[in-house]
């Protein structure tokens, strides 16, 4: 392959996944990649993929995982860290992994604190935008997930706790979460 080819390949895949990760992430799902579905448990977002693993589950393992989220979703638009959530879900559970023994806890911070606020605030600072991650909040507290805003960033970008979605606790800090969460035993998805 030349290296004039080469470079357009390599554009077209920069920009063709962070496009398709895109339209996966909508909620509610318009659009799935070939080979993801709905899942069984938050069947609203967060898709799929059937996988013939050559890892094997336990039938009774149990997970406690911390998701950390800095970024904030464009307007309008689920919070990426929040379909992962779903997903983590739903990919457990398709797995057999019974969801009683499924523990999520979100962290949110920096410029992600606004996509966990009420309507009237999101707008505001979004030009009119309705909050997309409202209802998926919602689902996932349905499903037991826990979701936490800093305090200190909280502060910062003059969020006070009636401002939140119903559901959503504010800590003293992330870092404070964190390390509450995890002498609880949860462990930090990198994802």
């Amino acid at each position: 392959m030349s290296e004039e080819r080469a470079m357009k390949f390599k554009w077209k895949q920069v920009w063709i996944v962070p496009l398709a990760a895109t339209l996966c992430t909508a909620y509610p799902v318009l659009a799935q990649p070939d080979g993801f579905h709905s899942g069984k448990v938050i069947p609203q977002f967060g898709p799929v993929a059937t996988v013939e693993q050559d890892v094997e589950i336990p039938a009774d393992a149990r997970f406690k995982v911390l998701f950390d989220v800095s970024k904030a979703a464009k307007p309008g638009e689920v919070n990426r860290t929040l379909v992962s959530a779903a997903r983590f879900i739903n990919m457990h559970a398709e797995a057999g992994v019974d969801p009683e023994n499924i523990e999520i806890a979100v962290v949110f911070h920096g410029g992600a604190s606004i996509d966990l606020t009420r309507a009237e605030t999101y707008g505001a600072r979004n030009d009119g935008a309705e909050n997309a991650n409202a209802a998926a909040i919602e689902t996932l507290r349905a499903h037991n997930v826990q979701v936490y805003l800093c305090g200190q960033s909280a502060a910062y970008h003059g969020i006070v706790n009636k401002d939140l979605l119903p559901g959503v606790d504010m800590a003293l800090s992330a870092m404070t979460m964190h390390a509450l969460l995890q002498k609880d035993g949860y462990t930090l998805n990198p994802f």
